[in-house]
């Protein structure tokens, strides 16, 4: 199995907390990752780091074997949409084609897969919801080989979880999601790991992650 993430002994510290702490983790080219816990467990750090945002304070990141080119390679859909905010989403589109020389003869089927469709507005009028699906439509236009999703489902109503969960189903390489909504994200991936204070407590089959994520309540007095 071609690996795309290889971390070794990884730690990412602000001032004397370590938001994660000696994390070793490996995903295939190809496998889909769902990242669970609590908040402030250390989710959206690992993806920052990930995506090569935010460097790690200790041990090793390797991807794509030490030949990635994080530009191409890796996409990423934080919390923020990082769109401009006074195009519309077909322009938003437009100008991500011309910077990552994609194809743009795509732009509005990739719109209509995630609900979006060609309206002129600017995204500054787009609700929350609307922004995270553009955010994942510029994912899916970049074909990235590694695609990191922080709560993909945040603000979304049925409707849109399910057009937002078949876009995912369709990102080509490796796809590491981290939600709360376990019972949304399971069934998009194969394993799943449970973090707890910068740390994996658990790796599992996906389908197993929401009684992991039960224990680990109980465990904490929170059920």
């Amino acid at each position: 199995m071609d690996t795309v993430v290889k971390t070794q002994g990884l730690g990412r510290r602000f001032g004397r907390r370590w938001a994660v702490a000696r994390l070793d983790l490996e995903v295939g080219a190809h496998e889909r990752l769902l990242v669970i816990g609590p908040n402030g467990c250390g989710k959206t750090t690992l993806l920052n780091v990930l995506s090569t945002l935010t460097p790690p304070s200790q041990g090793s990141l390797e991807l794509m074997g030490g030949k990635s080119n994080p530009r191409t390679d890796i996409g990423l859909m934080g919390h923020s949409a990082g769109v401009y905010e006074d195009l519309s989403a077909s322009d938003n589109l437009m100008v991500f084609a011309r910077l990552g020389q994609h194809d743009p003869s795509h732009i509005s089927a990739l719109l209509s897969t995630v609900g979006l469709d060609l309206r002129p507005d600017p995204v500054a009028s787009y609700s929350a919801g609307m922004r995270r699906r553009l955010a994942l439509a510029q994912l899916l236009q970049s074909q990235p080989r590694l695609a990191l999703l922080d709560e993909p489902f945040a603000q979304m109503d049925p409707g849109g979880i399910a057009q937002v969960s078949q876009a995912i189903r369709e990102l080509p390489g490796a796809v590491i999601i981290a939600s709360h909504q376990v019972h949304h994200a399971a069934p998009l991936c194969t394993r799943a790991v449970l973090m707890d204070e910068g740390q994996i407590r658990w790796t599992g089959a996906a389908d197993q992650a929401e009684t992991a994520w039960r224990a680990l309540h109980r465990e904490r007095g929170d059920l």
